[in-house]
């Protein structure tokens, strides 16, 4: 117990560290902020109309993909976050103190939790600036953004073993970018499964980011434009269970393979 409680401790001050950067650098927010409200907009008022017929049904639509690519796309500044700590010695420093190894790692994922959680209510409030509406109940609303909070912290431990396979922040700026656009593209962030061709559409039905989509808008209670139809494969039909599922599954595969990394960089 004693050391599951230092262990949390050590944790905290590393991502309290972290989250006083972001305080001396408020441009590292910008991208978390800033990028969802321009794809909202964007989507919404641009391309809305041509995509989802319905204009009004389609924000609503769009708002749960909106959450869940941003969730997913915050993954990226774990990546430079921790390629940026093993470029400046930081994580030999750490190596140096009497903390827990993991509590570094688990810091990181931490502070940019929170970095994502401040993303979510600027990307909710902009949301209903252009119209989109919480029709479920306050308990159903408050799951939505618990399944879209820890698809979030899932996707970190993925951007956080990428920082250091990638080893600097040169190599870190695209390899934490590069693997995700097609990742979250082939979902259902603004279209349906359903209008996607072959075996496209298979990959977008069980897509992590389709799932949290889904869950996210099943909660919410917002409506599918009728004009993209809807999918009959499982993860489709039961979007809640399978976000559940594939974020625990993210957190099983990259929880051991970013610690097992992290004691090799540190170890040097």
């Amino acid at each position: 117990m004693a050391v599951i409680t230092a262990g949390a401790r050590d944790s905290g001050v590393v991502a309290w560290r972290n989250l006083m950067n972001v305080r001396r650098q408020p441009d590292l927010l910008l991208g978390a902020t800033l990028q969802p409200i321009m794809f909202v907009l964007l989507f919404a008022y641009v391309f809305g109309g041509s995509i989802g017929g319905d204009a009004d049904a389609y924000r609503e639509f769009l708002m749960g993909g909106i959450f869940a690519q941003t969730v997913a796309f915050n993954s990226a500044y774990t990546t430079l976050g921790m390629a940026a700590d093993l470029d400046k010695g930081v994580i030999d420093r750490f190596r140096s103190l009497p903390m827990s190894r993991a509590a570094v790692l688990l810091g990181r994922t931490s502070a940019d939790l929170a970095v994502s959680a401040l993303g979510l209510v600027v990307m909710a409030v902009c949301g209903l600036i252009v119209g989109w509406r919480i029709r479920g109940s306050l308990l159903d609303a408050v799951a939505a953004f618990a399944l879209l909070l820890l698809f979030s912290f899932a996707m970190s431990w993925i951007g956080a073993w990428v920082g250091m396979v990638s080893g600097n922040v040169q190599v870190a700026q695209s390899a934490g970018f590069i693997w995700m656009f097609p990742f979250a593209f082939i979902s259902s962030a603004f279209v349906s499964a359903s209008s996607m061709p072959g075996f496209l559409r298979t990959i977008a039905e069980w897509n992590p980011v389709t799932a949290a989509a889904d869950a996210a808008r099943t909660l919410f209670e917002n409506p599918r434009p009728g004009i993209l139809g809807t999918s009959d494969a499982w993860p489709a039909q039961h979007p809640v269970l399978w976000s559940l599922i594939c974020s625990l599954i993210i957190l099983a595969i990259f929880v051991p393979l970013a610690v097992g990394k992290y004691r090799k960089v540190a170890s040097k």
